[in-house]
């Protein structure tokens, strides 16, 4: 793995605006940005007729455009780009190997809806790669500056008490330093049947429990705080849904961290319900990170 940011482009809306949040991310990140275009990309081709060789010399000028753009814009960032053979999904998670994240877009619903369209190359994408992959939300089919260059909020980071999150706290607290923005660490949790028909019947019993998860909570970034001092952290474990908590933060985030496991099944690897709720709902640019 090289000290470069990755990010797939395809002529959309949606790609313009990640290739821009990338150009900031590799500079935040004092690294390289390579853009990259897969030749078989499939969701709404925009010269689904043309011949291999039209799309090829498409292909090639988006991608020399696209770099002389960004020279423009950030004349100190080392830009390199390639198109890569394959099905996006896999060409793009091969890329992702040699990066320290992928970065990719994804179309918003809507003026009046707020959240992502993932699509079939987003979800089997972040699916297929154990690095970090970030979808940066545009709206429409234009590109959207406001949402895909958000520079103001903290950095929100979902965590499960039940599982190891060092990836995803690793992840969070170094974009979070970058950044020099405050990381919002949420914990959403539901209380047990027997407390939840009746809470207000044993209050004691719900503050014992949110006592205990904070406690829990702040024992597993103790390492983090140590080893970046800078970052200011806010703990947070209300009661209700981790993924209904979690797009209610990304309101005003700049970036919203979540985890994935990696596990093998029959079906294939697959994101989560959690995370799948917060990549389709999220206002926010969400980082996806793939953990044991």
């Amino acid at each position: 793995m090289t000290n470069q940011v990755t990010v797939g482009l395809d002529g959309s809306g949606a790609s313009t605006a990640a290739v821009h949040w990338a150009a900031r991310e590799a500079e935040l990140r004092n690294t390289g940005l390579e853009l990259v275009h897969a030749t078989e990309w499939l969701e709404q081709p925009p010269l689904l007729l043309a011949s291999t060789e039209i799309r090829g010399h498409w292909a090639e000028n988006l991608l020399r455009e696209t770099s002389n753009e960004l020279r423009r814009l950030h004349p100190l960032l080392d830009i390199t780009s390639r198109e890569v053979a394959g099905p996006p999904a896999e060409a793009l998670a091969a890329a992702a190997r040699s990066s320290t994240m992928l970065v990719i877009g994804s179309r918003g619903l809507g003026s009046s809806i707020a959240g992502f369209i993932v699509g079939s190359v987003g979800s089997a994408t972040i699916a297929a790669t154990e690095h970090p992959v970030v979808l940066v939300r545009s709206s429409g089919n234009a590109v959207a500056p406001a949402d895909g260059l958000r520079t103001h909020g903290a950095v929100v980071a979902g965590v499960d008490t039940r599982q190891l999150c060092d990836k995803v706290l690793a992840f969070a607290f170094e974009e979070a330093a970058h950044r020099r923005a405050a990381l919002h660490v949420l914990h959403g949790w539901t209380p047990p049947p027997v407390l939840s028909f009746a809470p207000a019947l044993d209050p004691v019993a719900l503050k014992e429990l949110a006592h205990g998860i904070t406690a829990t909570l702040q024992e597993m970034l103790r390492p983090w705080r140590d080893k970046f001092p800078s970052v200011e952290v806010e703990v947070r474990a209300p009661i209700g849904h981790a993924a209904i908590q979690l797009v209610e933060a990304a309101s005003d985030a700049a970036l919203v961290v979540v985890g994935r496991r990696i596990r093998s099944s029959t079906l294939g690897p697959h994101i989560g319900p959690i995370t799948h709720a917060v990549l389709h709902h999220s206002t926010a640019p969400v980082a996806v990170v793939a953990h044991d």
